[in-house]
């Protein structure tokens, strides 16, 4: 199924999404953290905790974080769930290097490590992972269906998936708040990453990427069942949950 995110891209029209995202990210590296809770006022560590609490009864030991980025959620994850072993997957390697740097401050480099992944075509065996998270950084592969069918596919039957996408509010005041908020965000990214199209691709990307009930089809076609979601702060963000 082709998707209208699938066609928003970071630097126009030329050359594939995935290169374009990898570019993006290795250039926004350095400048990522500050950013992100700048964006969000912070919320996004409420989120990423209101998402691991879904999976804290589960007790998952083998995990993955795709488009882990710098590392924050794979931090999180190990502190919350305590999971025997955590790798953490991305296209960019200036994300990851910056997350690599914080695992080593924190101590977790022994359960913790980073991996550099096509999300499309993950290099793991089938059935290796007993849960694989996400957060913010669907919305950025190329070809959904294939990413979600590579998660599925790694994960044991009964794994769970857990996936945290920013969204669009639907309903007033919320939605006419955020269209205002969403035309500051490229002005803030500019001043801080000094990478304007980044931070215009990011509300673009938010806008284009399914939500909701279309999300929680995509998720069930490939592969998984009792596929739920849940929109958090007036629908700024959504939690899906899924068992394989």
């Amino acid at each position: 199924m082709d998707y209208p995110q699938e066609h928003v891209k970071p630097y126009g029209q030329e050359g594939r999404k995935v290169e374009q995202v990898e570019r993006m990210f290795d250039h926004i590296a350095p400048a990522y953290d500050r950013l992100n809770h700048t964006l969000s006022m912070g919320i996004d560590r409420w989120w990423r905790r209101h998402a691991l609490r879904w999976l804290k009864p589960f007790r998952p030991q083998q995990m993955m974080d795709v488009a882990t980025g710098t590392g924050d959620f794979a931090i999180l994850a190990c502190r919350m769930l305590q999971p025997q072993s955590l790798v953490g997957t991305d296209i960019s390697e200036g994300m990851m290097q910056v997350g690599r740097e914080k695992v080593a401050r924190v101590g977790l480099s022994d359960r913790i490590s980073f991996r550099r992944e096509d999300c499309e075509a993950l290099s793991f065996a089938d059935g290796m992972f007993d849960a694989v998270t996400v957060a913010f950084g669907i919305r950025n592969f190329e070809h959904l269906d294939r990413g979600l069918e590579e998660m599925c596919r790694v994960l044991r039957p009964g794994g769970h998936l857990v996936i945290l996408e920013l969204s669009t509010p639907d309903r007033f005041p919320m939605k006419q708040l955020y269209r205002l908020y969403s035309r500051m965000i490229p002005l803030v990214g500019r001043l801080i990453s000094h990478d304007s199209s980044a931070y215009t691709y990011l509300p673009q990307s938010i806008r284009a990427f399914p939500q909701g009930e279309v999300m929680q089809q995509s998720i069930r076609r490939a592969g998984f069942s009792e596929v739920e979601f849940k929109r958090l702060t007036f629908g700024i963000c959504t939690l899906y949950m899924a068992t394989k």
